[in-house]
This record gives C-alpha cells, sequence and structure tokens, in this order.
C-alpha cells in the first residue's frame, strides 16, 4: 500500500503532493467520522482505503478543495432525497 507513495503516479493524479496530502487527511477524517468506504477491502486500515480510493479514482479535490466522489460513485438525487414527503397532488 505505502508503495504506492513511492510512485509518481499517485502524486500526477491528485495534482501535487501537497494536494494528495489534503485529499488524504480529508478522506481519513470523513471515514474516521463514519463515511462509507467507496472500495471493498479486507482490511479495515483507513489509509489503506484512502489510497485504493485515490488509486481507482473514486475520490478527488475539486476546485474548491474539497473531497469530491467520481461522478459514478456519487449517489442519484433520488437517493440522496429518499422519500421527501408527499406528491403535490397528494395535498
Amino acid at each position: 500500500m505505502l508503495d504506492a507513495f513511492q510512485e509518481e503516479e499517485i502524486v500526477n493524479k491528485v495534482g501535487g503532493r501537497f494536494q494528495l496530502t489534503s485529499l488524504i487527511q480529508k478522506r481519513l477524517v470523513a471515514l474516521n467520522r463514519g463515511a462509507r468506504p467507496l472500495v471493498e477491502l479486507p482490511t479495515n486500515n483507513t489509509m489503506v482505503i484512502v489510497v485504493e480510493e485515490i488509486m481507482q479514482d473514486k475520490i478527488f479535490l475539486d476546485a474548491t478543495g474539497q473531497v469530491a466522489l467520481a461522478p459514478e460513485e456519487a449517489p442519484d438525487l433520488e437517493t440522496l432525497l429518499g422519500d421527501a414527503g408527499p406528491d403535490v397532488g397528494d395535498v
């Protein structure tokens, strides 16, 4: 896992060492606060999970410097809203 840091691929993938450090730190906080991992691994080591998420292009830093999910990993609007209440016709 940490061999990935010896390769420039992971650094280039996120746009530099500073961005890599920021992405890792922010994603580690999210996972430690209960966010679900985006990859299936036989480990609970959050650092391994974050590195694999980056290598599989599951997460990245957006233009504001926040962690963003790859479009195919983001939940759809219906999943986010769930049951938002009755339809207008039901009222």
